[in-house]
């Protein structure tokens, strides 16, 4: 069995042992700032001067799109002062090229009558002399800031070959004063939208894969409880409220059915259950504790326990049978997320006291520990693979980072004040 003094239990380990609600999250910011640190390999060099009409509007769409890429690790801002584009001109190429700039996006934005706002766009490839095109929106206010998602997304998805995640959302929970919230925002952390307070504890959010619903235990019963919360709506529905402990939710790819821990037969052990409530399924028989759960894209259960006398990642088919064993470097490794391939492995490792967030090969099975913080939990990929967001503490506060897999791009999103915790990057949203 798994014991030690709170005062030496880390975040995460609280988490999976159920007591993290107790001290999890911190104050809700209204506002972010993007502190992108960090030099990858191969960044290309992109210009995203403001677009015409810009400095009317009441979100700078270019500011927004610069960092979007630049969080990406994809890419690196060249300076676009003095110029004077939108979507019609026919920028003079070589003068982009004499500033190192292998693409280059303009545009313009306009208030129209109605109130809304027409924002349009074009990119160019600096170095073939090309034309990408580009795309038009005429939205309100209220969506500015995802059609500045949107175009990021676009160039992204242009010069790389690969879809990008700007415009998809993340959840994340806060505590201020004694009351707790779990928060829905942007991508950046930004446009935070409140799905549900309560004065007890929330943890574990958790997104269907449709984007649609967030699994999510709440303490309002003085008791985990797992529940499932329709974001358009607010609408919920309780899945799990047997006796003793339930938690942990994670959903099935195929969206109808969820993997929880539930103690109701004395200790926590691993159980399905359908994404509309009813009696759960028991997985397998373990004398240790087995939590943690979370699903990979074909359909296996990766989760931790400590049957075999630490707390280590396993994986096992959904409908349960001989689990295999993951990891074997150092004895404390938990908190596993899958990236949506299958390829990569994350999840939080101690190495000398510390917590650190580790990323595995799993056809190779090489491991790298890609932070010098020593706070980490709750690692989370984003719906494309290519970034990792997670919880950690520097200086004493409490913050949400983005990573590449290598660790060479990281991004803070933190508010001026306070901490937030418990990251979970939802899918891509349909368009």
């Amino acid at each position: 069995m798994i014991s030690a003094p709170p005062s030496q239990l880390s975040p995460s380990r609280r988490q999976w042992l159920a007591a993290a609600a107790l001290a999890a999250a911190a104050p809700a910011m209204a506002q972010f700032r993007v502190e992108i640190t960090g030099v990858g390999l191969t960044q290309m060099p992109v210009a995203v001067p403001p677009l015409r009409g810009e400095e009317a509007s009441p979100q700078k769409i270019s500011q927004i799109v610069l960092a979007d890429l630049e969080r990406s690790g994809r890419f690196i801002g060249v300076d676009a002062s003095g110029a004077q584009l939108d979507e019609t001109s026919r920028p003079d190429l070589s003068q982009w090229r004499e500033r190192k700039a292998d693409a280059l996006s303009v545009g313009s934005i306009t208030q129209l009558a109605d109130g809304r706002w027409d924002t349009r766009f074009r990119l160019w490839d600096v170095v073939r002399g090309q034309d990408l095109s580009g795309q038009s929106y005429t939205v309100t206010r209220a969506d500015l800031r995802l059609v500045a998602h949107r175009i990021a997304d676009y160039i992204y998805e242009k010069l790389t070959g690969e879809r990008g995640i700007f415009s998809t959302r993340i959840a994340y929970v806060t505590k201020v004063g004694n009351r707790y919230s779990l928060w829905v925002a942007d991508a950046d952390g930004e446009n935070a939208q409140s799905a549900l307070s309560s004065p007890e504890p929330i943890i574990s959010p958790a997104w269907s894969p449709s984007g649609t619903q967030l699994a999510y235990v709440s303490f309002e019963s003085r008791k985990p409880v797992v529940y499932v919360h329709d974001i358009a709506t607010g609408r919920r529905r309780l899945i799990a409220n047997f006796r003793g402990s339930n938690s942990a939710p994670a959903w099935a790819p195929d969206g109808r059915t969820l993997a929880v821990t539930l103690s109701r037969d004395g200790g926590s052990q691993l159980y399905t259950i359908s994404s509309s409530g009813g009696e759960p399924t028991r997985l397998m028989q373990s004398a240790g504790i087995d939590t943690e759960p979370i699903y990979s894209s074909d359909g296996m259960i990766y989760f931790v326990s400590d049957r075999g006398g630490s707390p280590q990642i396993y994986r096992v088919g959904a409908n349960g049978g001989n689990p295999e064993r993951i990891t074997f470097q150092g004895n404390y490794n938990i908190s596993p997320a899958i990236s949506p391939d299958g390829q990569w492995l994350a999840y939080i490792a101690r190495v000398n006291g510390a917590f650190k967030l580790h990323v595995m090969d799993l056809k190779s099975h090489t491991t790298n520990a890609i932070t010098d913080t020593t706070e980490d939990e709750s690692p989370s990929f984003a719906p494309n693979g290519k970034l990792i967001v997670y919880a950690t503490r520097q200086q004493g506060k409490e913050m949400l980072m983005t990573t590449t897999l290598d660790g060479k791009i990281k991004a803070r999103l933190a508010g001026q004040s306070g901490d937030i915790r418990e990251p979970a990057w939802g899918p891509f949203q349909k368009q």
